[in-house]
């Protein structure tokens, strides 16, 4: 998981930047922010020393408000999303985002100076869904690590919904252990599931 964070850290800053620089590609925004994102990072101590409350603010502040939750959550759950009621399908949202959240942080506090490098995109004019492409190197290992980000524009911008890492998608991966609650306890007992998870990871996060 923590080979995520790098990427989608500068993904998230790119995709902000792009919806107001509309006339510069994707993969080249992506590739200017990534590198000015890896020098604060690699240059802040407190980060790099595991301070997770200065990187949960980070992801709060910089990743979060660039991904659609909403989109994000109903792909997860997949048929069962149309039975949930508004209210759930909101805390569904609330508490997926929170999961991904300490997710993340922990992920960040691992970060070891992986380069990434963006490839070419595919992109046509009036596009209003793309997949951005890149690698993740890792000194020492031979085999570069594939992430792609799945993005659509919305009349906020250009937003995450899906991030594949080595062929692996987060929406599908997740939606094989939320089906699986839903046919145990519905989609009640996956609220609660997330939920009662969710202030786990929160007691974990506060006691490092």
């Amino acid at each position: 998981m923590r080979k995520w964070i790098i990427g989608l850290l500068s993904m998230a800053l790119s995709i902000a930047a792009l919806a107001q620089t509309a006339d510069v590609a994707p993969d080249v925004l992506a590739k200017k922010v990534t590198d000015e994102v890896l020098a604060i990072v690699r240059a802040d101590k407190d980060i790099r020393a595991g301070n997770r409350q200065k990187v949960l603010d980070l992801v709060e502040a910089k990743i979060l408000p660039n991904f659609d939750f909403v989109r994000m959550t109903r792909l997860a759950v997949g048929a069962p999303w149309r039975q949930a009621s508004p209210a759930q399908q909101q805390s569904l949202a609330d508490e997926f985002r929170s999961l991904l959240v300490y997710t993340y942080t922990n992920a960040f506090t691992q970060y070891r100076d992986e380069a990434i490098e963006y490839r070419p995109l595919k992109m046509q004019p009036g596009d209003s869904e793309v997949v951005i492409r890149s690698v993740i190197k890792q000194a020492g290992k031979p085999e570069p690590i594939e992430v792609n980000y799945s993005m659509e524009k919305t009349d906020k911008g250009w937003k995450v919904y899906d991030v594949a890492i080595g062929g692996i998608s987060l929406v599908q991966n997740y939606r094989s252990s939320f089906g699986s609650e839903i046919q145990r306890s519905g989609i009640q007992g996956l609220i609660t599931t997330l939920s009662a998870k969710n202030k786990t990871l929160a007691l974990q996060s506060a006691a490092k």
